[in-house]
């Protein structure tokens, strides 16, 4: 899913039916049940999405009814930075990034060290919290909990 996008969408202000470009900066399109944008595989239940922890769980969900609202059909993109890449470089080394998540069955290949060190999956909020946050706002359904098989920094 696109987190850095403009996009025109029809969206309701104040009852009214309204064009709007929408940016979503670090955010994802969540478009509730029965929307036209949504492919017809999914409509009844809703935009997919996938909120991602870099190196946790990452949750299936797909946009609540009630999303279309202040938020425009808006979610999160993932679990987003608790710390700076700066900070992250200080935590650890990318060879120790690698080889924890590597112990963990997960493939990694980045660019470089440097690069797998700024993404460490400490420097990321934990994804249960941010999605249950969504949750609770309204602009995200419950879903289901997928297994990273594989880290791609570039």
């Amino acid at each position: 899913m696109a987190h850095n996008i403009a996009k025109f969408e029809e969206h309701e202000v104040d009852g009214v039916p309204r064009r709007l470009c929408v940016h979503r900066k670090g955010a994802t399109r969540a478009f509730g049940p029965g929307r036209a944008e949504v492919p017809i595989r999914y409509r009844a239940l809703g935009q997919r999405d996938r909120a991602g922890g870099h190196g946790d769980g990452v949750l299936g969900a797909a946009g609540d009814a009630g999303g279309d609202g202040a938020d425009v059909g808006s979610t999160c993109h993932g679990a987003g930075r608790q710390m700076s890449r700066h900070a992250a470089l200080k935590l650890q080394q990318g060879h120790e990034v690698a080889r924890k998540l590597e112990d963990r069955g997960i493939v990694v290949r980045a660019a470089g060290k440097k690069t797998l060190a700024e993404e460490a999956p400490e420097a990321y909020k934990s994804v249960d919290a941010v999605v249950e946050t969504c949750v609770q706002a309204g602009n995200l359904g419950e879903g289901g909990r997928l297994r990273p098989l594989a880290v791609m920094k570039g």
